[in-house]
């Protein structure tokens, strides 16, 4: 079948496979061949290469790679985890627009939305993945002609354009935190690429310790280990004559794989390495010189788009993500932007705008610490170390400032003057024509983009089965008025008492997600929101399991917790598996408080529907009795 689909388009053309599909354009003509193109993608690493200036790295072919190519500095991933950015990339679309922002979670796309190879595949490209998918949706089919370990594209049968993806999976987190991994990995690592710790530069967020900069060593030599696969992979390109027909992408998921970069919307976790080489045939006018810096924003949704537009394909409308190489460009972006979520057990909903110089921050659920309890990143030697070095009281200021038990609600840095992102000059006067705009392009995107993470998961689960998709849960006849309504009850959550009376009445509104807002902003209040008691009370019979939650939460934070007891307890036996964590993480908030409910607790540490509820039901349970100190 696969035989006679590409006979069928040497016959035809291209343009004619595409012209079948509903708001897709045609593939434009070329003249001779249309360029090969190779994905070299890594995992969990920053620009901590030669070429970007890292005087520690040790990168030969990437550099070299650099010096025949372009070097993007102001590259940027729509998360600091890996698969909400590979279900953006594969999609051309923010994860939080299409349902895949939670981490680890299976998300149905409307039947139009489809990869982005599908369409360079239409195009006549053989395209190949190895291996990695990770796109958080059953419903990216027919996206590769091969993808597996043993895919390459090597495989074509014929000399038909190729688009090829090899994933480098050896610098994930995991090669650091595990030591046979590790090893495994660098063993070929010759002495003269070997790390010396003590002469490396730590970020002031960590504190200096034998054991962290064992870590920080790691992630040094691990991208060696990576820099050697690439130019292995390139080598195969050279020795097959295929080096001046081919279009050669380098970068890497997001950033490094440890604390305070992973998972969070800093530099440290979306800032990472784009290289690209342009075989001079197919560069466009004043692009691809070799040995250039291009200091344009690009964003991780941006790479398919640009693989399409390279191979004359023309970008579907509904792609939220723009070319940047080729011809005939959109123009050049003013900011890109970022979004967390739920990272495996715990929730914490981060949105982030980046222009060229600042970055700005807004926190969803600023009660909450940087450092909330995941299992996975407690397990890493560097966690565990900022952890003892805590409980000393002896980290480092920088360092000391991300274990505060709760966030500000807005943070603004200057990334010239402030690269680490530790002053935050939200609060500072100087800057508050720049926050404001900032916020201003904050809260414009969460409109334009309907961001459905504002929507409690419980709430998602049950809209998805009724309109199809997540994606189309924003887009009914009343999609517009409750996008704005529910972006602007978020944001007012999180404003303190002077929202008070606007979070009362959105306990009354007729949509579910707005009045789970309206409760959290009471709880967030706490004491200060007795006025609402009557209220709130009235919301643990709402019919949301999500608003019966956050109202057991609020009367909780109220030191009313009496009535919230059977809530939060029923909801913790939930149909919801989704209702039962949030019970489970209300809980595991009130220590002490939760106490009642231990045998609750106590029956959660088993046949769940999912492993999260588990782990904060374990921690709750743990903080209860005093094993652990409080951390949220």
């Amino acid at each position: 079948m696969l035989k006679n689909r590409r006979g069928f388009l040497k016959m035809i053309g291209a343009t004619a496979a595409l012209a079948v599909v509903p708001g897709i354009g045609r593939a434009e003509s070329s003249p001779g061949r249309r360029p090969n193109i190779l994905w070299l993608s890594c995992e969990d690493i920053s620009p901590h290469i030669g070429c970007f200036g890292d005087p520690h790295a040790i990168t030969p072919r990437i550099d070299a790679l650099a010096t025949e190519g372009v070097r993007y500095t102001n590259t940027f991933t729509a998360a600091g985890v890996c698969a909400p950015v590979r279900s953006g990339i594969i999609t051309g679309m923010h994860h939080t627009t299409i349902g895949t922002h939670h981490m680890r979670c299976k998300a149905k796309l409307p039947s139009f939305v489809k990869a982005f190879s599908w369409y360079v595949r239409q195009a006549g490209y053989y395209c190949t993945n190895n291996s990695k998918t990770d796109y958080q949706t059953g419903d990216i089919v027919d996206a590769w002609d091969e993808s597996s370990s043993k895919a390459h594209w090597r495989n074509r049968k014929g000399d038909e354009p190729f688009f090829a993806v090899f994933n480098f999976t050896g610098c994930h987190e995991s090669g650091i935190a595990s030591e046979s991994k590790y090893r495994s990995v660098t063993k070929d690592l010759t002495a003269a690429q070997r790390q010396d710790p003590s002469k490396l530069k730590l970020p002031p967020y960590y504190p200096d310790t034998p054991i962290v900069r064992e870590d920080w060593k790691r992630n040094y030599e691990l991208i060696t280990a990576m820099d050697a696969w690439a130019g292995r992979m390139i080598d195969e390109i050279r020795q097959a004559g295929l080096y001046d027909d081919t279009i050669i992408f380098f970068w890497s998921d997001h950033g490094v794989g440890l604390p305070r970069a992973k998972r969070w919307l800093y530099d440290s976790g979306t800032h990472i390495p784009l290289v690209i080489r342009t075989p001079e045939k197919f560069r466009t006018a004043g692009q691809g010189k070799p040995g250039a810096i291009d200091d344009q924003l690009v964003s991780s949704i941006d790479f398919g788009p640009t693989v399409m537009n390279l191979a004359g394909v023309k970008v579907p409308r509904y792609m939220q993500g723009q070319p940047f190489l080729g011809a005939n460009l959109p123009g050049p972006r003013e900011y890109v932007y970022g979004a967390r979520d739920r990272m495996d057990e715990r929730y914490d909903i981060i949105r982030s705008v980046r222009d060229k110089r600042y970055r700005y921050i807004r926190n969803y659920e600023p009660l909450k610490t940087w450092y909330q309890y995941m299992n996975t990143p407690e397990k890493g030697a560097t966690m565990k170390e900022i952890r003892r070095v805590a409980a000393t009281g002896k980290l480092p200021p920088a360092a000391k400032l991300f274990m505060a038990s709760e966030k500000p609600v807005e943070e603004l840095y200057d990334l010239k003057t402030d690269p680490h992102e530790i002053n935050n000059l939200a609060s500072d006067r100087k800057y508050k024509n720049i926050l404001e705009r900032m916020r201003k392009v904050h809260l414009q995107w969460v409109q334009d983009t309907k961001d459905v993470g504002l929507i409690p998961e419980p709430e998602i689960m049950q809209r998805e089965q009724k309109y199809g998709s997540r994606y189309a849960i924003l887009r009914q006849p009343d999609g517009d008025e409750l996008n704005k309504r529910l972006g602007r009850i978020a944001a007012l959550a999180s404003e303190g008492k002077s929202a008070l009376g606007e979070l009362i009445k959105a306990l009354d509104d007729e949509d579910a997600a707005v009045r789970y807002w309206g409760a959290t902003g009471i709880g967030n209040i706490g004491v200060g929101a007795a006025s609402a008691a009557e209220k709130i009370t009235a919301a643990l019979k709402d019919e949301s399991v999500s608003v019966r939650v956050a109202a057991a939460r609020a009367l909780c934070r109220m030191d009313r917790p009496k009535k919230a007891y059977a809530v939060l307890a029923d909801a913790l036996n939930s149909e919801y598996q989704w209702g039962r964590l949030q019970a489970a993480i209300v809980l595991d908030e009130m220590d002490e408080m939760a106490r009642p409910l231990e045998d609750e607790l106590k029956k959660a540490l088993s046949k769940q529907p999912n492993k999260y509820i588990t782990r904060v039901a374990n921690r709750a349970l743990n903080e209860i009795n005093g094993t652990h100190k409080t951390v949220r």
